[in-house]
């Protein structure tokens, strides 16, 4: 945006020392001849400012629509690892159950799990609990 308007600056310019160069030298105090110096000046100045007002409105719809689609691949990203997750937990929570299902209570690990389980609202919780820490 900088480039193209150092561009749109330098042509003015351009055309404005053309545009002066090319007037017969007049009185300075002649205030038609000043405002008719600036008419061209004003309207190129209107056509640049029109044209740096559609590039900038460009810019900033492709940067909401860059954004927007970020915010719409976090959300899909978001579902996905939440998805996972609750896979994740169901997989565990079976794996919990038959390990609880083979768990003889009276065994040495039976009763360290009696124990263990007991700062638990359930064995089931304690169980997917350990069983993620040893694995």
């Amino acid at each position: 945006m900088d480039k193209l308007l150092s561009e749109v600056q330098a042509d003015l310019a351009e055309n404005k020392t053309a545009y002066i160069q090319s007037k017969p030298t007049e009185p300075q105090n002649n205030l038609q001849t000043i405002q008719f110096v600036h008419l061209p000046d004003t309207k190129s100045d209107v056509s640049v400012n029109n044209l740096l007002a559609d590039v900038q409105a460009d810019i900033l719809a492709k940067d909401a629509a860059e954004a927007l689609q970020k915010q719409e691949e976090l959300t899909q990203e978001k579902i996905r690892q939440e998805k996972l997750q609750a896979k994740q937990k169901a997989a565990l929570e079976k794996t919990a159950k038959q390990w609880l299902a083979k768990l003889d209570p009276l065994s040495s690990e039976g009763l360290w799990f009696e124990r263990f389980a007991e700062s638990y609202p359930h064995k089931l919780a304690a169980a997917i609990d350990y069983l993620q820490t040893n694995s």
